[in-house]
């Protein structure tokens, strides 16, 4: 019964974090593929690179993506575990 917990509980997880990892880069990596407002980009162009808000939220997206990547490995070693060898 605990074998069954762990690679049903794995497998959920894996699954449900590599979605959130691939929701979150892909929502990253929307900002840079559109051009936007050309005054914004004028504006934002003249303050420091941190400070700009599209890199900002790219970044915060990037990290969750990361985030959500290493829930899904966890996933996965609980699914390792529950297949492994019994003692």
């Amino acid at each position: 019964m605990p074998t069954a917990v762990l690679v049903a509980s794995g497998l959920f997880v894996t699954g449900y974090g590599c979605w959130r990892g691939y929701a979150a880069a892909r929502a990253a990596l929307a900002p840079f593929v559109r051009e936007g407002d050309a005054t914004r980009a004028l504006v934002e162009s003249t303050q420091p690179m941190h400070a700009r808000p599209r890199v900002r939220l790219a970044v915060r997206h990037v990290l969750l993506a990361v985030g959500w990547l290493a829930l899904a490995m966890y996933g996965m070693y609980l699914a390792t575990v529950g297949m492994g060898p019994r003692p």
